[in-house]
């Protein structure tokens, strides 16, 4: 990885984990395998495959973008519970 890839791989694992964070605590909200539930797990998927494909990133991406996308859902989830109870 070149040095002029690294902002570009910032920006993409941040937006991956940032957006994920009010989709999973949204998520919290929805009964379990509703439709809702399931749009708020797959909604930033695309834009998160646009903005890996506009900064010319490969397939070898998917797994780091996937962990930062399901940690962000985790995360989300857990401040919607943390802040119930």
């Amino acid at each position: 990885m070149h040095s002029e890839q690294l902002l570009p791989l910032a920006a993409l694992i941040i937006f991956a984990f940032g957006v994920n964070l009010p989709l999973g605590y949204l998520r919290e909200t929805s009964r379990k395998f509703s439709l809702r539930w399931f749009l708020l797990i797959h909604l930033s998927i695309p834009f998160i495959i646009a903005l890996r494909s506009m900064f010319g990133f490969g397939w070898s991406l998917i797994p780091v973008t996937l962990a930062c996308a399901v940690g962000g859902q985790i995360l989300g989830g857990r401040l919607r519970r943390s802040r119930l109870g």
